[in-house]
């Protein structure tokens, strides 16, 4: 099962009985959360736990309001078993975006189905702007469910706490710069907070609930005011050492091109983000188009639309194979602030994709895809996050306890 730990990694968690527990409590939640209500024998040959061990697991998870029972499955003779299925009204989670021009909020229950969502514009996103806003939204979406919160998870755009780019051009959070972000939206609101990249948050929507949800191996290229990518390996996001993985958006595909506010000439963001064609709209002293606009004016040919399409796919084109090249996914998707038939053209322009690694003749996917979760995506990842620590298992805690202090 993509992302699941068994076998030898079980075995060598054992040596640390609570990670073993917890371990052991996350397959179980990640199994029954995939397949749909399942009995003890079914959880137990899926997990290749024992017997014993799924029946007090489950136990424990239904007491916690976590799972619940769905009775007994009528099948062949003897005693039915009971059915268990995760308990949407155990948990909820919110998930709130902070970009450039907006706040995007989600609440999801705990099988990660939507709740609330609500979009409100931003004039101003430095923090002294922000947390008042946040604080707003975070009770509004308090009053869609009556569970318990489990946690708040919050993106934003990176990369964090780097020299001349953090806070830096139209497409990062003017005066975020030497914050620690985590710390100031929970002491403000009085509920731990855990602050991601919106690319990655946006990689982990799609694992949980979009076009990667059984793919244990994918890159995301994520369009939000700027370029991103988030990652997932063996079902995990990739963070790199500070958080800062996947900044795609300053790697230079034009020598001597456009100036970038980083201070290099001719990055990916420069050409492939919606920024870029933000800018198009703005030279040609035009009104810049909002999200539901785009796809409207693309179906009516407007040129400086299409001219950006154009121009988008072919710089990503071969960022695709210098992805697949260096990390070998499964597939790369593309998503983010655009509607699914504008992705699906600059999909479509990037149909003579350059030749590497992934040229195999077997293709289980297409080297390229569209996202499923849309203009939610990255605030449906914050949302997800604090629901990914309790019901993901996590590969890392196959490793020994020391490396894990």
């Amino acid at each position: 099962m993509a992302g699941l730990a068994t076998g030898p990694a079980q075995v060598a968690i054992g040596k640390n009985p609570e990670r073993s527990r917890d371990h052991n409590r996350r397959v179980v939640l990640d199994i029954v959360r995939r397949h749909g209500a399942l009995g003890r024998m079914q959880i137990a040959r899926l997990t290749q736990l024992t017997a014993q061990a799924v029946a007090n697991i489950c136990e424990d998870l239904v007491s916690e309001g976590l799972l619940m029972e769905m009775g007994r499955l009528k099948a062949g003779r003897g005693q039915p078993p009971i059915q268990f299925a995760v308990n949407p009204a155990g948990a909820a989670t919110v998930g709130i975006e902070i970009a450039t021009d907006q706040m995007v909020t989600t609440v999801l229950d705990l099988t990660g189905q939507v709740q609330y969502k609500r979009i409100r514009p931003l004039s101003d996103s430095t923090p002294n702007k922000t947390v008042p806003k946040f604080l707003e939204e975070l009770e509004r979406a308090r009053s869609s469910y009556s569970s318990r919160l489990l946690g708040i998870g919050v993106v934003m755009p990176g990369p964090f706490d780097i020299d001349g780019m953090s806070s830096v051009g139209p497409t990062t959070l003017p005066g975020w710069g030497g914050i620690d972000a985590a710390s100031l939206l929970q002491d403000a609101c009085g509920t731990p907070v855990t602050v991601e990249n919106d690319a990655t948050a946006a990689a982990v929507a799609e694992r949980l609930f979009g076009a990667g949800h059984a793919i244990s191996n994918f890159c995301m290229i994520y369009f939000g005011g700027g370029l991103g990518l988030g990652m997932i390996h063996d079902g995990a996001p990739y963070r790199g050492a500070f958080g800062n993985a996947g900044e795609i958006g300053h790697v230079v595909v034009v020598p001597e091109g456009r100036l970038c506010p980083c201070g290099h000439q001719g990055c990916l963001e420069r050409y492939a983000s919606l920024h870029a064609l933000h800018e198009k709209f703005a030279h040609a002293a035009r009104q810049i188009p909002a999200y539901e606009d785009v796809e409207h004016l693309y179906r009516q040919g407007d040129p400086l639309v299409l001219d950006w399409i154009d121009e988008a796919a072919r710089y990503l084109g071969p960022m695709v194979a210098m992805l697949e090249n260096i990390l070998d996914p499964e597939t790369v998707i593309l998503g983010g602030a655009l509607s699914d038939v504008v992705i699906d053209a600059i999909i479509g322009r990037m149909d003579r994709l350059p030749t590497s690694v992934a040229g195999r003749r077997m293709r289980a996917l297409p080297r390229v895809m569209r996202g499923q979760t849309g203009q939610y995506t990255a605030a449906l990842g914050a949302a997800a996050l604090p629901l990914f620590d309790i019901i993901t298992p996590k590969l890392e805690t196959s490793l020994p306890a020391s490396r894990l202090a």
